[in-house]
């Protein structure tokens, strides 16, 4: 990737985060990144392809943070909440960082879910790793570690939310007990 590229796409994100998506235009983008609008179409084909680009690199860089996960010297149990809640945060600073795509980001579903058809495959594998390893380990037993993974990563997403918003007290959850009652749902389950 070029630096020229890569800092398009970073004022682009800055453009977005503070005007919004539908209220930069791609000249906007080219006179903040002091280039003609020539040089924004040599990268991008339109303002779509530049927002796309932008959620691939803010994307990125949730993925590479979760991925040094697995390398970490501690057990697979803890690999697995340190996965949970890095995510969760890394979830809310991408928003936040992003400034008013979090409007976005709440009201319109295609959007979220265009977002996390980039990182969500990534996410899976991270966790199929993470779950392989309690497996092999004898720690956790999973018959099916990849459709675990992907269930597991569709509940977390289901949590994004409340998280990012940080309402959990609304629904009558300590935030400080999260960790503790994902912990006991996840690694002890329901069943007697």
């Amino acid at each position: 990737m070029s630096k020229t590229r890569d800092k398009l796409i970073d004022i682009a994100r800055q453009l977005f985060a503070h005007k919004g998506i539908e209220n930069t235009t791609m000249n906007d983008i080219a006179q903040a990144a002091e280039k003609g609008r020539r040089t924004i179409y040599t990268y991008f084909k339109n303002k779509k392809d530049i927002y796309n680009a932008v959620i691939e690199s803010e994307s990125d860089k949730v993925i590479k943070k979760l991925s040094e996960i697995v390398s970490l010297s501690i057990t697979p149990d803890q690999k697995l909440m340190e996965f949970i809640f890095q995510r969760f945060e890394a979830m809310k600073d991408l928003v936040y960082r992003n400034g008013s795509l979090r409007a976005g980001f709440f009201r319109d579903v295609r959007k979220v879910e265009r977002a996390r058809k980039a990182t969500s495959p990534k996410e899976i594998r991270i966790l199929e790793t993470i779950l392989q390893e309690g497996v092999d380990q004898g720690m956790f037993r999973i018959k099916h570690v990849d459709k675990t993974a992907m269930v597991m990563l569709l509940c977390l997403q289901g949590l994004d939310v409340p998280y990012i918003r940080d309402n959990f007290q609304e629904l009558g959850i300590e935030k400080n007990k999260l960790r503790d009652y994902l912990y006991d749902f996840i690694l002890y389950g329901i069943k007697q």
